[in-house]
């Protein structure tokens, strides 16, 4: 069977190189006779694999040294509660800039934990269709921290700059565009991401956080929350995601291969370019997103016509374009084109996209 060109949100293709890799190694790692499945994580050949792992990562990105790296479980969603948890000891208080669903629910859960948080911007009285300006005057002073999410996937946008928030910390959501391009980490106090949409298989969240402020957490949060705690134990407290980690490494090997994340962020602007460059060129298709909000990984696009919109990707789908489908709170079609989705897959989906429009009149 051949494979197909997936667009899904997350969890997302993985590059074919990988897969191969894995596949090579599924029955036996190097000549430990088993396969990373079955080892266990506190064994000397798993330890190499996970400090690896964080060694290639750190090249990548340019951790600066003072930032820990924790591979951790539960999703980006677990961190909606770890983030205040941690940081909100600093001055009990903390911003929120809310652009999509995936912030939104970060400020409502560290409402819900009763702490003294505000939204101080949002785009959701234009339905998220760009991202706000934030000024420093914007930002409270006495902040713990502020928190952004980086890019929306439900609806398709992306910070063009990175808010100054002067000496308050500023935490950012980048579940899906980590790793698509460079970014400058010691901007960021924490850096958080579910890495099912660009770096690994469901199961496993980076969280890349300063040293300085594993100082404030709450003495009583979880365990399994607790960042210090996962930073004194190298991530393994308990048993980490290991198949998730181990992928994750091999994804970071690929980025490496084909020259960093200065040549990924050619790749995905080459990508995104294509697709935006169409939907700008006709007007069978709507771009909801203002211009300058576009993201790179997540690209969303209607007719107008919600039978038309419901027929598209059904027959994208039989073309072997698949996972075309819009998120169910926006509807109309959602290509994801993280780094995995080579440009002959975009070149698939105008190419259907011109088809499609030509055979399917609005009106």
């Amino acid at each position: 069977m051949n494979r197909v060109y997936n667009f899904s949100a997350g969890p997302s293709m993985l590059p074919v190189p990988v897969l191969e890799k894995a596949a090579s190694e599924m029955m036996c790692y190097g000549d430990s006779g088993m396969s990373v499945m079955e080892m266990s994580h506190r064994s000397p050949v798993y330890e190499k694999i996970i400090a690896d792992a964080e060694a290639k990562l750190r090249e990548i990105m340019n951790i600066p040294e003072n930032y820990k790296v924790l591979f951790l479980q539960g999703g980006a969603s677990t961190q909606f509660a770890a983030v205040p948890l941690n940081l909100i000891g600093r001055t009990g208080k903390a911003d929120y800039i809310v652009s999509g669903q995936f912030s939104g629910k970060a400020f409502k859960e560290a409402q819900k934990m009763g702490y003294d948080v505000k939204c101080i911007a949002t785009s959701k009285d234009t339905n998220f269709d760009r991202i706000p300006v934030v000024t420093k005057d914007m930002i409270s002073p006495d902040a713990s921290y502020v928190h952004i999410c980086f890019n929306n996937t439900i609806y398709g946008t992306k910070y063009s700059y990175i808010p100054d928030t002067g000496d308050v910390p500023l935490v950012a959501d980048m579940s899906s565009c980590i790793i698509s391009e460079p970014v400058d980490v010691s901007k960021f106090g924490v850096i958080y991401a579910g890495a099912q949409k660009n770096m690994a298989p469901a199961g496993v969240t980076l969280v890349i956080v300063r040293e300085d402020l594993l100082e404030y957490g709450d003495p009583k949060m979880p365990s399994m929350l607790d960042w210090k705690l996962m930073a004194e134990n190298g991530s393994m407290y308990n048993t980490p995601p290991c198949y998730s980690i181990y992928v994750a490494g091999l994804v970071y090997d690929w980025i490496l291969s084909i020259g960093g994340l200065d040549a990924m962020k050619e790749r995905n602007e080459k990508k995104a370019a294509l697709l935006y460059d169409y939907l700008d060129s006709q007007d069978y298709y709507i771009a909801p997103v203002q211009k300058d909000s576009r993201s790179m990984m997540n690209v969303t696009f209607v007719t107008g016509n919600e039978e038309i919109d419901k027929k598209f990707p059904k027959e994208a789908a039989a073309a072997g374009l698949v996972n075309l489908k819009g998120h169910r709170s926006v509807g109309g079609m959602r290509a994801s084109i993280y780094n995995a989705m080579p440009y002959e897959g975009v070149e698939a989906l105008v190419a259907f996209m011109k088809k499609f429009a030509a055979e399917n009149p609005k009106a």
